[in-house]
């Protein structure tokens, strides 16, 4: 297979889009950050997208890092700073991704195309279900989201001060 076809079997879905940002980060020959917007990574949970786009230590990044900041900041505003790292990194990060992916592939020995396309299907492309588990998530948040704001308990984007605990003298009375 050409550059070009690994490229594209590895991407799958809309493999022309991300060529085309592609172009952009390796115009000079080395591999250079340039700004992009990513809309699906920002949109869309952005652990989904990178879980979608197999990048799982990414996703679990974008998974864990909202809900840290959120909980060390106490402020709900922080899940928007990491949509918007996501939407500016994505196009980088998956560029480089596919590179280091198609990178290895091309250098093992295939006995025949079949094997290697295997590999591409299995290492690349998209997982579906991703976007099952998105609709729930976004069904759940926006549940909770409707039962804070009925309760009263988001004022501000700031989540509600935790509740002092008891200690173990005052339990005991």
């Amino acid at each position: 297979m050409t550059d070009d076809e690994l490229w594209r079997a590895f991407i799958g879905p809309h493999a022309d889009r991300y060529l085309e940002q592609f172009k952009k980060f390796a115009f000079t020959g080395a591999p250079r950050y340039n700004l992009t917007w990513h809309w699906p990574a920002f949109l869309f949970i952005p652990f989904l997208w990178f879980l979608y786009r197999k990048m799982y230590l990414y996703a679990f990044v974008y998974a864990v890092g909202p809900a840290v900041s959120t909980f060390l900041t106490n402020d709900l505003m922080a899940g928007l700073v990491w949509s918007i790292m996501a939407g500016v990194s994505a196009n980088f990060i998956y560029y480089w991704h596919v590179r280091e992916e198609v990178g290895e592939i091309k250098k093992k020995p295939w006995l025949n195309r079949a094997a290697q396309e295997q590999v591409i299907q299995e290492t690349g492309g998209v997982q579906p279900y991703v976007i099952g588990v998105g609709v729930v998530l976004y069904a759940l948040f926006f549940a909770a989201l409707f039962q804070a704001f009925q309760e009263g308990t988001l004022e501000g984007g700031k989540l509600p001060p935790a509740r002092p605990r008891p200690s173990s003298q005052q339990s005991l009375l």
